[in-house]
């Protein structure tokens, strides 16, 4: 091994780690992963414990008294959880296909040097990631301008596309895609949408996942749109839904008289505390289950634009 060592030149000798910052390098990544992993426990655990032994003795890691009760009041609101995961599943799954198909498309043409408008389309998709447009603008924009409000496309549309997402984008055509390959096909006859739909997509799945994946991730996360134009309860997304319950914990009790149950009888038997964590639960797990598909094409694609010049 040590004549092995001594051989190292150059890069791999400045390179290389000894056994003993190895280890520190892991505990120190292992410290990270565990301030990760500790909050999502103890909300685990919290869902799982009865209301009363929070209610005397506070939050543990592991339940003081085992109970179910959290989840079984949520199956109870089948109606309202189930539409409410239905208006996630949909704004997460239009809004993401959108998205990625209109951030590539917008960074496919600003990655072409012989665009004749890519000096100005680049200043315009770059000035809004320093000055923004501010919440007003934004918000008169959308609601009374574009009639968005009280609709499914206010929760879609101003999250589609993202600067920061465009320049992931042009960087990654850019240092990747030859353009002997695109000459090629335009000498060949193929138009510019057949380039990009034949050609260019299916060499591109790195920034596809990983714009797909920050897009999935805004859209699955996201209570903030539904604040500012929803206010159809039948909208509410899975995420407002949690939001109304941790700034109100009688927001399921609002709807006790279409479901046949007496108010007073709901907020007395609500499980609040751990209600809100068995739905912060229920939002967090296909998040949590989908990330490690993507993991591969998500590195790649976050890495190959830093390592080409």
């Amino acid at each position: 091994m040590a004549s092995k060592a001594e051989g190292l030149t150059g890069l791999e000798k400045f390179n290389r780690i000894g056994k003993g910052m190895n280890l520190i390098f892991h505990l120190i990544f292992i410290l990270i992963a565990l301030v990760c992993v500790a909050p999502m426990l103890v909300i685990l655990s919290i869902s799982f414990s009865s209301e009363e032994s929070i209610r005397q003795t506070g939050y543990h890691i592991i339940p003081r008294v085992f109970s179910t009760e959290a989840y079984s009041f949520v199956v109870q609101q089948g109606t309202m959880i189930i539409r409410a995961l239905g208006v996630s599943v949909l704004v997460t799954v239009v809004g993401t296909v959108l998205g990625v198909l209109l951030t590539t498309s917008m960074g496919y043409v600003l990655s072409q040097s012989n665009y004749k408008l890519k000096g100005f389309l680049t200043w315009v998709v770059f000035i809004p990631m320093v000055f923004n447009g501010g919440l007003v603008s934004s918000y008169y924009i959308n609601a009374n301008l574009l009639g968005l409000k009280d609709t499914v496309w206010a929760l879609i549309l101003p999250l589609a596309v993202s600067s920061f997402n465009v320049i992931i984008c042009k960087t990654f055509f850019k240092s990747t895609i030859p353009d002997g390959l695109i000459e090629s096909a335009e000498i060949d006859g193929a138009s510019q949408l057949r380039i990009y739909f034949s050609i260019i997509l299916p060499i591109s799945l790195p920034v596809l996942a990983t714009i797909g994946l920050f897009l999935c991730f805004a859209y699955w996360n996201d209570w903030f749109q539904s604040m500012l134009y929803i206010n159809n309860q039948d909208l509410y997304s899975l995420q407002a839904l949690l939001n109304n319950l941790m700034s109100n914990v009688d927001a399921l009790a609002r709807n006790a008289s279409s479901m046949g149950v007496s108010y007073a009888m709901l907020v007395a038997t609500m499980p609040k505390e751990t209600a809100r964590m068995a739905v912060a639960i229920l939002i967090v797990l296909p998040v949590a289950f989908a990330y490690p598909f993507f993991q591969k094409y998500f590195i790649s694609g976050l890495t190959v634009g830093a390592i080409k010049g």
